[in-house]
């Protein structure tokens, strides 16, 4: 059974950077850059086998990366 989501995003006014499981309104962690919370937010994913999925400051996403049972070959 895989976890939630784990979103990286801009808080703070694009000043800080969060860590914020899919659904939730709460932030779980926040950090001084972009690549601190993709650090955690990466642990998070790949300990829940769930997806990273990570913002740009204007809220669009720049990266996805998934942990879970993908499976190999990908079908189509």
């Amino acid at each position: 059974m895989s976890g939630k989501n784990q979103w990286v995003v801009p808080v703070n006014g694009g000043k800080q950077w969060g860590v914020r499981g899919q659904g939730n309104d709460r932030i779980t962690s926040v950090h001084d850059t972009q690549q601190e919370a993709i650090e955690r937010a990466r642990n998070i994913a790949i300990n829940q086998r769930s997806e990273l999925i990570i913002q740009r400051r204007d809220g669009q996403i720049r990266e996805r990366n998934s942990y879970g049972d993908d499976p190999f070959p990908p079908k189509g």
